[in-house]
């Protein structure tokens, strides 16, 4: 059953991962066998409407995957920032680290998501934090050459 659930989840069948969260409420908290929850995998997908479901079926926004990321940060680096949002209207935690230390802010950084890191900055992300490696959303974003978004986290 698990795996027809993270395959509708990826494959954006809202009424059969409606049915599944009906039949088996515990399934919002399982992670898959990569430890992903089914959060992080609807999110990082760009499932919209998945998304929502598992927000407004008591999934918890700021559950953290096997690496401690959360699906806001899995959205900061692919850039979707409609899914972002949503998270964040949710109550996403923008400022947690996962355990390299990187915030959401770091991951829009150093993927060059400007429009992301705007949103982040917008809804209280802390650009003062820093990596395990010293290094904060601006030096990310230095090193990858990104002036115009360097600028924004100085």
């Amino acid at each position: 059953m698990y795996m027809n659930f993270y395959d509708s989840i990826r494959s954006g069948n809202k009424e059969e991962v409606k049915a599944m969260i009906a039949e088996n409420p515990a399934l919002l908290e399982e992670k898959d066998s990569k430890g992903f929850s089914p959060l992080v995998l609807a999110s990082y997908n760009e499932q919209h409407e998945i998304t929502e479901l598992l927000l407004d079926s008591g999934a918890d926004v700021n559950a953290l995957d096997a690496a401690g990321n959360t699906a806001l940060m899995g959205v900061c680096f692919k850039g979707h920032t409609q899914i972002a949002n949503l998270l964040i209207q949710k109550g996403a935690d923008v400022n947690i680290q996962n355990s390299n230390g990187a915030t959401a802010l770091i991951f829009a950084a150093t993927f060059g998501q400007e429009k992301m890191a705007e949103l982040l900055l917008q809804n209280g992300a802390d650009k003062s934090l820093k990596d395990s490696h010293g290094k904060t959303a601006y030096n990310h974003a230095k090193m990858q050459n990104l002036t115009s978004l360097a600028v924004k986290l100085e």
